[in-house]
């Protein structure tokens, strides 16, 4: 097979996302991601709901479906389905997922369909010009509550280990190259993958992630975690994660007999979620963000299931056709 480049996967339309988007960093990082998985173009699809973030498959030159608002994953289950060759892709934002999308979203999760999630978090409607979403912060003014909200916020980590999600991942618009290798890891996990993606809309919501992104404080609220290393950080990797009791607490090497020995050391396959939860919602100042593969477990996937019904079901069929079961029994001519 032909090996295929970043430019075979970028479509001839006009990309049409707000000048400095994080939309932009997540496409590019997509398109040059593909090419390392050894496929065939055609293998690809791309399904999205409806939002900024939605416009996602015109720009791919795979197949692809720009869909209705929230219900991507049915037409995504609909497709592993019927081709379950096919590496496919739901492209969605929050609140294209967690607010008319939600039980989607977290059916196919449950279900563990074989199709990779790629959820743009920017905390904020964007395309709808910026009223407030489920993953809004609490308080935040908004033209559609300039008084602020009085909502409680979702956390997309929440829902998906909740809804016994086998695959999440989450990653910041500002480092493409570790969403290269996260989008690589998550197309060769069997079940739903998803990958929340911190992304920035600098129009409607500029720097709500700046706590985890900015130059100045990323080395210190960013943990990269990697499956089997110890969880540290800092610009020196001198800090790192214990587990005191029944709660997380960051602490530095070399203080109060510190070593790295003592660090929590990451195992995304752990079936038992309560850690993963725990490092998916630290957060700046206390914490610093848990980025990279948060949990990864095998568990069976719903297409799988189905298509083994489908095969037993073939083979221990009384009838082949429908002509056999209309003939069977007894019959008879008016």
């Amino acid at each position: 097979m032909e090996d295929l480049t970043n430019k075979d996967f970028s479509s001839n339309q006009e990309v049409r996302w707000c000048p400095g988007c994080g939309d932009y960093a997540i496409l590019r990082s997509m398109q040059k991601a593909l090419p390392q998985l050894k496929r065939k173009k055609e293998d690809f699809v791309f399904i999205s709901g409806i939002g900024c973030s939605s416009r996602f498959p015109y720009y791919m030159d795979t197949y692809g479906f720009h869909s209705i608002h929230g219900r991507a994953p049915a037409f995504a289950t609909g497709m592993k389905l019927a081709n379950p060759n096919l590496s496919v892709w739901q492209i969605t934002g929050d609140g294209d997922a967690l607010a008319i999308g939600g039980n989607h979203f977290i059916h196919a999760l449950r279900r563990n369909i074989d199709i990779n999630i790629l959820l743009f978090n920017n905390e904020i409607y964007g395309l709808t010009k910026g009223q407030f979403s489920p993953t809004s912060k609490k308080g935040i003014k908004t033209k559609s509550n300039p008084h602020g909200t009085t909502d409680e916020p979702f956390s997309p980590s929440d829902l998906a280990i909740g809804a016994q999600g086998s695959f999440f991942a989450r990653v910041v618009d500002t480092n493409p190259k570790l969403m290269q290798k996260i989008f690589v890891e998550a197309e060769s996990h069997r079940g739903t993958s998803l990958i929340e993606i911190l992304q920035n809309c600098v129009i409607f919501n500029d720097k709500t992630f700046a706590p985890i992104t900015a130059k100045e404080v990323k080395h210190e609220s960013q943990l990269i975690l990697e499956h089997g290393k110890p969880m540290l950080f800092g610009a020196e990797l001198n800090k790192g994660i214990v587990l005191n009791g029944f709660k997380l607490e960051v602490v530095t090497i070399g203080e109060n007999g510190m070593t790295e020995d003592d660090i929590l050391v990451h195992n995304a396959k752990e079936q038992d979620p309560t850690l993963h939860m725990m490092l998916a919602r630290m957060r700046p100042p206390e914490f610093p963000a848990a980025l990279g593969i948060i949990r990864a477990v095998d568990r069976p996937t719903f297409d799988s299931g189905v298509l083994s019904q489908l095969e037993y079901e073939k083979e221990n069929a009384e009838f082949n056709s429908v002509d056999e079961l209309l003939q069977s029994g007894e019959t008879w001519q008016i």
